[in-house]
Formats: structure tokens, C-alpha cells, sequence
């Protein structure tokens, strides 16, 4: 696909990513080189993790957070919450650099937008990091629960992930039951270790691949049964879950899946919009990742607008339900499943008045 590293008229992104406002962040003392990234702030003021990660240069951090807001609007919008999008990224190894001083000085940036964006935590960032931030800002969702946040996200996340791969199931299958199905888990971090727990409880077999040798190793003693492989993404698996970093779904690696369903936590999954029609026409069916992935969202806007845990999970669980929706309208309109739930943010964001 072609490469547009500036911010508008970005030739790797659909006609309708318009960002409302990117911002560009650095503080010499503390070394911080952050983006910030608005969306849209349509339905709401917006809202997404902070990513602290170690990119190779400030194009490639900049396509990410671009990327990342935008699915944020939908991933809010489709989940029916009163929510923009946005996404911010801090450039940097975050076992090397990450300091109080510097998540200190990114709180204070985040309060510079008053309150248009909201952070929480993300890869590279935890709820202990939501806590310091939180001490330059009162825009900031996922702190610890001494601080007033609503904790980790990532069993929320999964919990999404997991039932999301269930409607899939039954859209393909016919049934939902997972036992006798193998699912292939690329990421056995926050998420994907949870989703384990989930998928080994419902009696699917699991394998497992990660570059972190310890996350394996917690993932191997702790459930029986699941086996470790060097990839998932082409093993002989029933459902392939993303649940590292994105763009794992090209035109190089579509014809050597051999999953049915591909489900994951996993932002961006595909590397460009085009791939989902090769999905499609090689059989797999893919549920689109701002979708599967909106627990942690959830659990977050639960925790803005103070509703129990509980309540949150409750929610979150409904993510099933439209899955459901999304394959359903994706069978009947012949559409592909993208589009399907494009179509059902719209429409979502015409009847709050905003258009899109």
C-alpha cells in the first residue's frame, strides 16, 4: 500500500479518518516524545490508552496513533457509548525510559486539551503509570482502585474477546460450543492470558505463541493442555486471535490461514482495508477488532459514569450480541463485515445528530 506519513489526506486510511486535532508532545528535562491523537469528539469528548512503545521512528508512531483514534471513534460508537475517539503514544522502550518525571510531564499535555481527551492505560502501560499521570491531570481513567480507577481493563477485554469468538462460532458452525475447537492465541500478555483462562474454561483446545518467553512460561504452568508454537497465525487452528500488536493480516499471510474465524484483541489488525475482501474470499470470517475489543473501554466509560464492575461486565458481555448483529446484517446485505458495522456506527451517530 502506499505510505503517507503526514496527517491529512493520509493515502492509507479510508476517505472518513479526518482528525479533529493531533498533537505533538516533547519535554526536554524528562526526554517525553508523545502524539496525541483526537478523532472525533462527536458523541463525546474522546477517549484511549496511552501506548508507550518502542517505534523505530516518528512516522511509524505517528501512522499507529492515527490509526489507533480512529478506532476509537468506532469502537466507542459501536458499542453505544456516549464517547469520541482518541489515542495517544509515547515514543520509547518503556523498560528503558519510562519515568515519573516523564508520565508527569505527558499528564500535563493531556490537561492542556481540557478534558477533549482522556487517557488510560495501554501497551507499555499499566494502572500503577494511570496514577502518575494522574497527578498532572484530572482527565485520566484506569488508575488503580486506592486512586479511584476501576483497575486493569485487560479481564474486561478479554471477557469481550471471548464472547465475541463465541458469535462467531455460531455463525459459522451453528453452535457456540467451543469444545472440540482449537484456537490459536498470538499474545499471552494482559489480554491474551485472560482470554486463555476463558477459552480453557469453555473447554476449547489452545495454542499459544509469544515472543516474551516469560508470558509462555506463566501461560504453560498455570493451564494444562495449552501448546506453545512458534506461530498461530498459520497453524492448524479452528479460530486465530491477534492479541499483540496489529497488521498481522496482509496479503502475504490471509492464504496461509487456515482458521475459519479470525478474532482478536489486537488493534488494526489488518494492515490495509483491502485485506478484509481477501479475508472473505478465502472463507474466513473476520470480526472486525474495535468491535471484539471494546471491553476495556467499557469498563472504563463504566467507571466515568460510576456504574459497578458488575455492571460493566454485564455490557460488556452484550458485545456478543452485536457481533451477532454485525454477521447477520454481513449475510443478508452481502456486505463484508467491515462495512456491516461502518454502516451500523453511522447510523448510530445520524440518530445522535452528529453525521459522520
Amino acid at each position: 500500500m502506499p505510505t503517507n506519513t503526514g496527517v491529512f489526506d493520509r493515502s492509507d486510511f479510508a476517505d472518513d479518518t479526518a482528525h479533529e486535532q493531533v498533537v505533538f508532545c516533547r519535554d526536554e528535562r524528562s526526554g517525553l516524545k508523545a502524539i496525541i491523537a483526537i478523532h472525533s469528539t462527536a458523541l463525546g469528548p474522546s477517549l484511549g490508552g496511552t501506548r508507550f512503545y518502542p517505534y523505530p521512528d516518528e512516522g511509524a508512531a505517528l501512522t499507529d496513533v492515527l490509526r489507533l483514534s480512529r478506532g476509537m471513534t468506532y469502537k466507542a460508537a459501536i458499542a453505544g457509548l456516549g464517547l469520541g475517539g482518541g489515542k495517544s503514544v509515547i515514543i520509547g522502550d518503556p523498560k528503558r525510559v519510562k519515568t515519573p518525571d516523564l508520565l508527569e510531564a505527558h499528564g500535563r499535555f493531556v490537561e492542556s486539551l481540557g478534558g477533549r481527551y482522556i487517557t488510560a492505560g495501554d501497551v507499555g502501560t499499566t494502572s500503577e503509570d494511570m496514577d502518575v499521570i494522574g497527578r498532572r491531570t484530572k482527565h485520566v481513567a484506569a488508575k488503580t482502585p486506592a486512586h479511584g480507577g476501576s483497575g486493569d481493563s485487560a479481564p474486561l477485554t478479554a471477557l469481550g474477546v471471548f464472547h465475541s469468538i463465541v458469535a462467531a462460532a455460531e455463525a459459522v458452525w451453528g453452535s457456540g460450543d467451543l469444545h472440540g475447537r482449537r484456537v490459536g492465541v498470538e499474545g499471552t500478555g494482559k489480554v491474551g492470558y485472560q482470554l486463555v483462562r476463558l477459552l480453557t474454561d469453555a473447554g476449547a483446545g489452545v495454542s499459544v505463541c509469544d515472543v516474551d518467553a516469560a508470558a509462555l512460561d506463566r501461560v504453560r504452568s498455570e493451564f494444562d493442555g495449552v501448546t506453545v508454537v512458534d506461530r498461530v497465525i498459520d497453524a492448524p487452528v479452528d479460530v486465530y486471535a491477534p492479541c499483540a500488536l496489529g497488521a498481522t493480516l496482509t496479503e502475504d499471510s490471509v492464504p496461509s490461514i487456515t482458521a475459519r474465524v479470525v478474532c482478536g484483541a489486537a488493534n488494526n489488525q489488518l494492515s490495509h482495508d483491502g485485506v478484509e475482501k481477501l479475508l472473505h474470499d478465502c472463507g474466513i470470517t473476520w470480526v472486525p477488532d474495535y468491535v471484539a475489543n471494546g471491553g476495556g473501554l467499557i469498563q472504563i466509560a463504566g467507571e466515568i459514569a460510576g456504574s459497578t464492575r458488575e455492571q460493566s461486565a454485564a455490557r460488556v458481555v452484550e458485545i456478543g450480541d452485536t457481533v451477532r448483529e454485525i454477521l447477520d446484517r454481513k449475510t443478508r446485505l452481502d456486505v463484508l463485515a467491515g462495512q456491516a458495522t461502518r454502516d451500523i456506527v453511522r447510523e448510530r451517530m445520524r440518530a445522535a445528530g452528529t453525521g459522520t
